[in-house]
């Protein structure tokens, strides 16, 4: 960026800043706005989750949550250490040791074995800046197996921490740095910590750390870091879900009893800095677009500012109606892409807005909008409907995370965060009042408070990448000069660990049983039938004042002519942007007013609209999503400013590795005339997105959207006669066009099967991106469970043998998967392999012995199979959980023409499932034979080592712009 562009753009920041007036007109809390169906402060002042709280003596405190909807529990598991502890020269551990902690422990050799075995989904962990979590769901009389895991890891881990463990936990870590580093923009990451932070600071490094810090971290090392962070005391555990108090209670003094405290973490001093002057930067990467930054550090989730600074962020740019999207996506087209956020964190929180470049705008002219804008919104704040639009939203999607009682954002991590962070599990109760209670002039006076502060400026234009990851998320990095910081003193590295011994060898423990699961019941499906035919399948769900409506039409993106490719899903963005009635803004503006959020998507094999609503608002809502869906406008200008958009989507797609290799395949394993032969994006091809017209966009909607082609399922907290007549009211009376319905013509013939690897050049990658696939003989309307189950083995779960060898033997990838996925029409096989640049070829090599080998001469083990029996079987509760699962399974069952009982026969089926007949599966279907490799990487690193394997080798440019 030239001196003088930026300059500009700053000085009219600063001018509009300079005395700008406080609002003037008359206000009223947000919460005190009424839709149709109500005040959000009713639904807010309903939001509860009531629990219990005991402490051990050890110092370990629990939450108990009670929740009957399901005989499941989440196990939620909270550690206050994350990566604002570490000192220079550890950067990376708490993350580190986060892996470490999943690798066995004395007792338990492998902690995803036995989890998956008794059906627990999710099985993972996390960490951030803050904090380090990790996360369960079980069938209930599981519990006291996860229980006893958690507290194995909490208790009993250094003996089984070996220095083997360390290098291949360290090499995955670092493939998952070069997975993160390899996607467009990635880098910025580093580069706002960089500008924001001064050296020293806690929050100033990346969570993943450096790659010297990574490389330098000894075994003595890592064990230290645990003894001084993982003690009882330092941590939260919720049980959430099928359990109460006093059963909680016995079971958790049971395993965590004797586990001795720790040290105390040491406090952490990490104030809000701020910059003595703006901040500017311009990086190149390969990308497609230019995206411009602006940065501030203001304060953490705690601060009283922090609900009207992600208020007011979200009114900036996340909202779909966002001052931002309104003004230069929609109205004046200078950017296709914008957004405004907060990163809430204890100490200091982010917040960051950048916008997309329009190809062809002068970036310049773009950047003085852009800044104009944030100075004018952080002048003059929000507008009355701005924020109630927002607060609605964000009240609506709070509710929604509440149907889960585990996982990363249900219950119980709600309940655990509060406690860790604000010292009140009931901090989510504060959070939403403060939300309702939100004035313009309150979030006007925290935008101008933190805001008007110096920025940090970040531009990344198109071009080779600057400089890599492999050099960041450390420190420092030597050389670099600083430009004046805020600093609240000296960092003191000594307060950073705490020195202990390390826990005393205890007795053998053993595994406690896991109680019998009793018979799976689905939701029952009702069926109803509109006054025009349209099916309607309902199934009631009260756990929330939710519901879920599914409109699925009979289309999707392989309805697509192959020289029209692109056209439904063109198509299907269109229909928020405007109708015969209402605009793009008015129907953003509609949908965030009510607390709804309508999404149009066009998948393979259906296009689909899909409404998420407040009970209480469900008719406007579905008055709002039939006039999408009948009216469309299709206006010229609005198919310009979304042909820009969808162009300069696809061009982010193709610099996207694993993006761009999905786009790849699919032509090459079903040929472009089929069906199928589109890219899985379902974006298409350039040409055909350039010269769609209203005209042809109009057609493709006549042929797709329609209703002898529909079908509606519904789910949540309302009676099916109401729900019908709602609908029958809604899209009734709909009749369908004369003009024929799309079709997909399935009597195209694929190739014949040449296995090959096809290697398209990404210089300068760090890591290769491998995407082979097959096209299997099988369609989503054939009994598919083996099948399934054998490539559970294969490579479809962590424990998988193509993911245990590459990411956990050999430390090569941050993760392999294999799936199947269920289509109309032949269904495809796809290994996907993110790998280091350097072991390309050899990770090739095993894939393809690993897949002859199965079941050649390592035919399934009865770990193997008793862990996909069993897990499959007790994992039925946990994959229903929400509306939004159930109405997958009702989709499953009507598109594939299951009967109603399907899920319900499943546990019959897995216990059928034996040795002879999953190896039979594999030998027939899992083969590598067939397989068409695409290779997207540096050539002139993996070249050499392709060409080791004897498989032809063709090579293709990557796309240009």
């Amino acid at each position: 960026m030239k001196k003088s562009q930026l300059s500009a753009s700053l000085a009219v920041l600063a001018l509009l800043l300079a005395g700008a007036p406080l609002a003037a007109a008359a206000e009223k809390p947000a919460g005190t706005a009424s839709a149709e169906g109500g005040a959000i402060a009713d639904t807010v002042a309903a939001i509860d989750i009531p629990y219990e709280q005991f402490t051990l003596d050890n110092g370990l405190t629990v939450l108990v949550h009670t929740d009957r909807k399901a005989p499941i529990v989440g196990v939620t598991t909270y550690y206050r250490v994350g990566s604002k502890h570490e000192p220079k020269g550890k950067t990376g551990f708490a993350h580190l040791f986060e892996h470490l902690m999943f690798g066995g422990s004395e007792n338990v050799p492998n902690f995803d074995e036995p989890l998956e075995a008794a059906g627990s989904t999710p099985t993972n962990g996390s960490t951030w800046l803050d904090r380090t979590n990790y996360v369960e769901t079980v069938p209930t009389g599981a519990l006291d197996l996860a229980l006893f895991m958690e507290s194995d890891r909490m208790g009993h881990l250094l003996g089984a921490v070996t220095q083997e463990k360390l290098d291949q936990q360290r090499g995955v870590v670092q493939n998952e740095k070069r997975q993160g580093d390899n996607q467009p923009y990635a880098i910025v990451e580093y580069e706002t910590q960089d500008a924001l932070f001064p050296v020293g600071h806690p929050y100033r490094h990346s969570t993943i750390g450096s790659m010297d810090d990574l490389n330098s971290a000894s075994l003595d090392d890592v064990k230290k870091w645990f003894t001084d962070n993982y003690g009882p005391n330092n941590a939260v555990l919720v049980l959430a879900g099928d359990i109460d108090a006093a059963t909680a209670k016995p079971k958790v003094e049971r395993w965590f009893g004797d586990i001795p405290a720790g040290p105390p973490i040491a406090s952490v001093e990490a104030p809000v800095p701020t910059l003595d002057k703006p901040f500017a930067k311009t990086i190149t990467d390969q990308v497609a677009a230019t995206r411009l930054y602006r940065n501030w550090a203001v304060p953490g989730l705690n601060d009283p500012s922090y609900p009207a600074l992600a208020t007011g962020m979200s009114i900036l740019g996340g909202l779909a109606s966002s001052r931002l999207d309104n003004l230069l996506v929609r109205k004046e087209q200078l950017a296709v892409a914008v957004t405004a956020y907060l990163l809430p964190f204890e100490h200091a929180s982010m917040v960051q807005s950048y916008i997309d470049v329009k190809p062809g705008v002068d970036v310049a002219e773009a950047e003085v909008r852009f800044d104009a804008i944030l100075a004018d919104f952080i002048a003059k704040g929000p507008t009355q409907a701005e924020l109630e639009r927002a607060v609605a939203s964000l009240v609506s999607a709070q509710v929604g995370q509440l149907e889960q009682v585990g996982g990363f954002n249900g219950k119980g991590a709600t309940l655990a965060e509060g406690l860790v962070f604000s010292g009140n599990p009931e901090k989510y109760k504060q959070d939403l009042a403060a939300l309702t209670a939100l004035t313009p002039a309150a979030v006007q006076a925290a935008m101008q408070r933190w805001l008007t502060r110096p920025v940090a400026a970040i531009r990344v234009d198109p071009g080779e990448r600057t400089e890599g990851g492999e050099n960041r998320g450390g420190w420092e990095r030597a050389g670099t000069p600083r430009i004046g910081y805020f600093r609240a003193g000296g960092v003191d590295e000594a307060a950073l660990s705490v020195a202990s011994e390390a826990p005393e060898a205890t007795a053998k423990r053993s595994f406690p049983p896991v109680d019998p699961v009793g018979s799976f019941d689905f939701p029952a499906i009702e069926r109803a039938a509109l006054a025009n035919g349209i099916p309607v399948y309902f199934a009631r769900r009260t756990a929330v004042p939710k519901v879920t409506v599914t409109l699925g039409f009979d289309a999707g993106f392989a309805a697509d002519a192959p020289d029209a490719r692109g056209t439904q899903s063109f198509m299907a963005a269109m229909l928020e942007e405007g109708t015969k009635s209402r605009n793009a803004i008015a129907i953003a503006e509609e949908q965030e007013r009510l607390g709804a959020s309508i999404n149009v998507s066009a998948g393979l094999d259906a296009t689909t609209v899909s409404l998420d609503t407040l009970t209480s608002n469900l008719k406007p809502s579905l008055a709002l999503m039939a006039d999408i869906v009948r009216a469309p406008a299709f206006a010229p200008r609005e198919v310009e400013r979304v042909r820009a958009q969808r162009l300069a989507g696809i061009a982010q797609e193709e610099n996207n590795p694993m993006v761009l290799a999905m786009r790849a395949l699919p032509p090459l394993l079903y040929g472009r005339g089929h069906p199928y032969g589109a890219p899985l994006t379902g974006t298409g091809s350039r040409d055909v997105v350039a010269r769609l017209t209203p005209a042809d966009l109009a057609a493709a909607h006549a042929a797709s959207f329609r209703p002898d082609k529909a079908r509606i399922i519904v789910v949540g907290d309302v009676d099916k006669a109401v729900v019908v007549a709602a609908l029958d009211w809604a899209f009734g009376r709909w009749v369908p066009p004369a003009s024929s319905p799309a079709q997909k013509d399935w009597r195209v013939a694929i190739p014949a099967p040449r296995q090959r690897i096809v290697l398209i050049d990404r210089p300068g990658a760090p890591q290769s991106v491998i995407a082979a696939g097959q096209v299997l003989a099988e369609t989503g309307k054939d009994r598919n469970e083996l099948l399934q189950a054998s490539n559970e083995i294969l490579g479809n779960g962590f424990l998988s043998r193509l993911n245990m060898n590459l990411r956990e033997t050999k430390g090569w990838s941050y993760g392999v998967r294999s799936t199947i996925q269920e289509t109309e029409g032949p269904m495809p096989h796809i290994v996907r392999a993110p790998v280091q640049s350097d072991r390309t070829g050899d990770a090739i090599a095993e894939m393809l012995r690993e897949m002859r080998e199965y079941p050649a001469t390592r035919g399934a083990t009865a770990v193997e199979v008793n862990r996909i029996k069993e897990g499959n079987i007790r994992g039925l509760p946990n994959r229903f959980e929400t509306r939004a699962q159930i109405a997958g399974g009702i989709d499953d069952i009507v598109r594939f023409g299951r009967p109603d009982d399907y899920f319900e026969t499943l546990p019959a089926t897995y216990r059928a499932l034996n040795a002879a007949t999953l190896n039979a599966a594999a030998a027939k279907e899992l083969q590598p034979d067939r397989l068409i490799i695409v290779v997207v990487g540096d050539a002139k690193t993996v070249k050499p080592q392709l060409a080791k394997l004897g498989l032809p080798i063709e090579e293709v440019a990557a796309p240009q712009e």
